[in-house]
Order: C-alpha cells, then structure tokens, then sequence
C-alpha cells in the first residue's frame, strides 16, 4: 500500500511554516496516542506514521527533499538518493516505537522528569555568562573621549588545564553510563522516560583526573585588566559591549560578553541636557542693568565672551552655537546656553544704602521698573474688586 502524503497525515498545507508544522504533529501525536485509544488497534501505526511525516518534515534538508522528490527521496537507490549514492538521510524515519515516543515525548514535555531536549551531552560545554561592569566618568572625558583600563573580576579559562577541567590538559573522556549522550532512558510500557544521567550529571563526558588549579571546572577566578575605549559624547546609561570578555565558559566553551553602563558624574560648571550644555553665570544688578559683556568657560577648556542686553533679567539665555557636546554618532555638536542670574548686593555700606535709596526714588518717577508696576496694579485692581 503506498504511503500517505506526509502533509496529509500532520492535516497541514505544503506551504506550512515550521510553527505549523510543529502545531500540527502535536495535534496529531494527542490524538492518536495510544493510552487515549486503548479500543483503537490502528492507534500505534497511526501513531509511528505522524512521527515519521514530522520526522522529515521538521527538518529544512529532508523538507527540501520531500518536496522535490516525495517518497523516494527516502528509498535507496531510486529518486533524489540514486543520484548520491543511497540514501543522504541515513533510513526513511522508520524505527522501533519506544523510538517514536521518544521524540513525541520530547516534542510535547520538553525537560519533563529531567530529560534534556535534543542530543545528548549538549550542556558538556556551555557558555559562559555576560558581566556587567559599571564605569563612572567625567564630563571633560565624555567630552573627549578616552581609554580607561579598568579591572574586572571574572572566571578565565584555566591556564594548566586550557579549559579541558583535566590534569594536564588531557581531553574528557565519554560517560560509560549514558554513551555521551547526557541521558539515560527506561522503557515502561508505552512511556520511554528519560533522565539526566547520574553519572555524568547530564554532561556526557567524565573527567578521571580533575584539573587541581580549577577543580574540574575548567575556568578559575581571577581579576583581568582591559582597556575601554569610551567615545565622545558618551552620556549616563551608554552601554558598550565588549564581545566575549565576560565568564570564561564552561570547559572549553565560548565566553560571555562584558557591558560596560557608563555613568557621567555631575559638573560643577556645567549641566548637560542631551548634547546640550547650560550654565549659570551671577552678573550683577548694575550689569544686568546696563548690559554689557561677559567671559564665560567652555566645555572644551577656552574661554567664550556673550553680550548682556541692557535690562536683562534673571533666566535670560545666550546661546553659543556648538560649544555643547558632540553627538556620539556622528553629526553635528550640541549648544550651550549662558542662564543669566542677578544678584542682589548685599553686606552694604552706609553710602551704598544712600545711593541706591536715591535710585530707588528717581527709578519710582521714570517708571524704570516695569514688571513691578504691572504686578502691584494688578493686584490694586484684585483687592479692589474684592471690596466690591
């Protein structure tokens, strides 16, 4: 009897995502699993073909296969496999039916009972992790830029053992218990269960003689120095990333990354707002007055001079056209603003307070302050409607 269209059997198109595919077979596999079809005698071949049509399917170069060839491409020496010399996918999905569970197991309960997913001993070498690393700077040097070298504790690969975890170096050997595959399975029944080999606690491999420095690890803890590089124009919470300078992994696998969070301390000149810069600079009553001009600090260590208009008040800006911060991409540098702040003398002489008594009184004939004759006008007509 000819099989069954693998697309037909999942009940999904032939332009099925993998996500469909997948949604598919878990469909098929609840339906038809045998402990749900106890009066059912067809359940267990029903079952096995869903798993062979998701076994072909799930897999891009077996799909590719399927779909060009159907059927034969799985058949030896006939079809897409006569042109390669047998079979290239190694049998056509066949096999035992603790096989079948098996992947359906997997499929459905992922780590169910402490299995892994996927082949074994995968976890024999993993990835170390990232490291975050906190870096507080000044504003000149976010100005500028710099290279910082900063100290970051951290696990390194094991120098007498190179990340092996074996004295000397010497490469792991396969767990005898699990055959490296990280598992053991016991069949029950219908159930294949799996469990993460005692042995080799789910590692694949064993180490007869553990390294002495790191114990078997492969990795030991230690300081490392490292020279960062920061850019210009830098501000509170840029992240840099420096690729595979973190955790050293475990025997022998890749390293985390190190992020850098740099964090730009306070100025006592200057505050920044974006690629903006702002400071505040006192004048005095009679400057603000009479206006005039003014020397002010820039960013980048020079000096910068900005006309006072006469009758300035406090919270007047000027603005100098990029004297701000560069932007840290490119483009062009941020502004700064000179906030104006007048002061109000104090600690005065007797002379003084005659002076300005008398200024006060002509200022009050030539309506010289017209902000104040506004207000208490207002607030004459205010009580006045009160009264009213």
């Amino acid at each position: 009897m000819s099989k069954r269209d693998y697309y037909e059997t999942l009940g999904v198109s032939q332009g099925a995502t993998a996500d469909e595919i997948k949604k598919g077979f878990r469909k098929k596999a609840k339906e038809l699993h045998p402990d749900r079809n106890a009066d059912n005698p067809n359940a267990e071949a029903q079952f096995k073909e869903a798993n062979e049509a998701y076994d072909v399917l799930k897999d891009a170069e077996k799909k590719a296969a399927y779909d060009r060839y159907g059927h034969a491409a799985f058949e030896g020496g006939t079809g897409a496999s006569a042109g390669r010399g047998g079979n290239p996918f190694g049998g056509g999905g066949q096999g035992d039916f603790g096989s079948a569970f098996s992947d359906v197991f997997d499929d459905l309960f992922g780590d169910f009972m402490g299995g892994q997913r996927g082949g074994g001993g995968r976890n024999r070498a993993s990835r170390g992790s990232d490291l975050r690393y906190n870096l507080q700077i000044d504003l000149e040097d976010a100005f500028k830029g710099m290279s910082k070298t900063i100290q970051v504790p951290a696990s390194v690969t094991c120098d007498s053992c190179t990340g092996s975890g074996a004295e000397g170096g010497a490469e792991p050997t396969s767990c005898p218990t699990c055959s490296g595959m990280g598992k053991v399975r016991a069949q029950q029944g219908f159930f294949t269960v799996e469990r993460t080999c005692p042995t080799c606690s789910g590692m694949g491999q064993i180490i007869s003689n553990p390294c002495k420095s790191c114990r078997g690890a492969g990795r030991i803890e230690r300081d490392r120095s490292l020279s960062v590089n920061i850019p210009p124009g830098v501000e509170t919470g840029t992240r840099i990333r420096l690729s595979g300078e973190g955790e050293a992994g475990l025997r022998g696998g890749p390293s985390g990354d190190l992020y850098i969070f740099v964090e730009v301390a306070a100025h006592e000149l200057f505050e920044r707002d974006g690629n903006n810069l702002y400071c505040r600079v006192p004048v005095s009553m009679a400057s603000a007055a009479m206006g005039g001009s003014i020397e002010v600090p820039t960013i980048d260590g020079g000096r910068g001079r900005v006309q006072i208009p006469a009758g300035s008040q406090s919270g007047r800006q000027m603005r100098l056209r990029s004297k701000g911060m560069p932007a840290l991409r490119g483009g062009a540098a941020g502004d700064m603003f000179i906030e104006l702040a007048v002061e109000t003398p104090v600690n005065l002489t007797a002379r003084q307070k005659e002076l300005l008594k008398e200024f006060e009184e002509i200022s009050a004939q030539n309506n010289n302050n017209p902000e104040s004759s506004s207000f208490f006008s207002s607030v004459k007509s205010f009580w006045d409607s009160m009264k009213g």
